[in-house]
């Protein structure tokens, strides 16, 4: 089940919460693509919070926002480059996605295995996709107050097999959001100090958010070369006798 797009919108953009969530999975994006100059970056599902470090420098940067959703303007005060699509059925030609990050779409959707399938065809030759999806052993997925408490958490291997089901490699993972789901105060002033401890004591500690960065594996192709020769080279051919003078 979709969060309505006004609820992601509150959240993300009117809340000392979501606006602490943001910051922090945004850095954490960072951290992995620093850079992507020259690429196109498309962003699934409510993931437009996290692309405007994009802007400046990506040749194209877009916002597909499924239907049951539903789609808002964006980015603020710039033209709009969000956009409403049917969640297995994307309008992007095969293979022209450099970056694609998801973010409130796998978790939600009734049908991962063909959003799934839609998001390799979208994404071009080397190009990669970063999954970030509530954390199952973290605690934003227990509790409903952030977008994070719905739709299905997962673990590391859990995701990770069913990317490799579906033609993905993944390269690495990470959890963000050490600190609680809390709106009080304190909470709120320690943020930072719990996300930088986190990062130390991850190991021991889980983080609310999981991020894995796949890259689409190609199939070799199999049978080995085949060729047919049509007619053989003369210089192959037996040398005709030669009559004496």
């Amino acid at each position: 089940m979709h969060l309505d797009v006004k609820d992601l919108r509150n959240f993300y953009y009117r809340s000392m919460l979501g606006r602490a969530a943001q910051k922090a999975v945004r850095d954490e994006m960072l951290q992995i693509w620093p850079d992507v100059t020259g690429q196109t970056v498309v962003g699934f599902g409510f993931a437009v919070p996290l692309l405007r470090p994009y802007l400046p420098t990506a040749r194209r940067v877009i916002g597909l926002m499924p239907g049951p959703q539903g789609v808002m303007p964006w980015p603020a005060g710039m033209p709009s480059v969000s956009t409403l699509c049917e969640e297995t059925l994307w309008p992007l030609e095969t293979g022209r996605v450099d970056r694609l990050v998801m973010m409130h779409g796998l978790e939600n959707c009734e049908r991962p295995s063909d959003l799934l399938n839609e998001a390799y065809r979208a994404l071009g030759p080397g190009g990669k996709a970063l999954f970030i999806v509530p954390h199952r052993l973290g605690m934003w997925a227990s509790s409903d107050v952030t977008p994070f408490g719905y739709g299905r958490p997962y673990t590391a291997a859990q995701l990770e097999a069913q990317l490799r089901n579906h033609g993905f490699m993944s390269e690495r993972h990470r959890t963000t959001l050490y600190q609680p789901p809390s709106q009080k105060r304190f909470w709120r002033k320690t943020a930072r100090i719990l996300e930088r401890s986190g990062q130390v004591l991850s190991p021991v500690v889980s983080g609310g958010v999981l991020m894995v960065e796949a890259s689409k594996r190609i199939h070799a192709p199999t049978g080995g070369l085949k060729a047919t020769v049509r007619k053989p080279l003369e210089i192959l051919a037996p040398k005709p006798e030669v009559a004496p003078i």
